[in-house]
């Protein structure tokens, strides 16, 4: 189990990253650059959790 959640953890940062900046559209927060900068930097971190994790694990 602890494998399986490790494994997928890149993903899930970056599927949150997603949901934060569809929310945001629809909630009109299109002119807050904190909010997409922050989503970015999400999505750019689980990226690289998502390689360095998989590489580890498996």
């Amino acid at each position: 189990m602890k494998n399986l959640f490790l494994k997928n953890l890149g993903l899930i940062v970056i599927i949150i990253a997603a949901i934060v900046l569809i929310c945001s559209y629809f909630l009109g927060w299109n002119n807050n650059n904190n909010v997409q900068f922050g989503s970015f930097g999400a999505m750019i971190v689980g990226l690289i959790l998502y390689i360095v994790l998989n590489k580890k694990v498996d």
